[in-house]
């Protein structure tokens, strides 16, 4: 299961610290899950991205 950790500030630069925070903190949620919870995870969360974008439909709902 996912862990619920606060999101990292971003700066508005958006600067190559900000993807190793943003790494970071994925990697913090996904302590202890297995490998294949964590590619579940990781595709689920790419689905919503695409759905947010506009790229695609949902199969599954998704939370706003």
């Amino acid at each position: 299961m996912r862990r619920d950790i606060p999101k990292p500030a971003i700066s508005s630069d958006f600067t190559i610290e900000d993807i190793r925070k943003i790494r970071d903190w994925n990697d913090e949620c996904q302590q202890g899950m297995t490998l294949a919870e964590r590619f579940a995870d990781s595709a689920c969360r790419g689905e919503e991205a695409l759905v947010r974008l506009g790229l695609t439909e949902t199969k599954y709902p998704v939370e706003a």
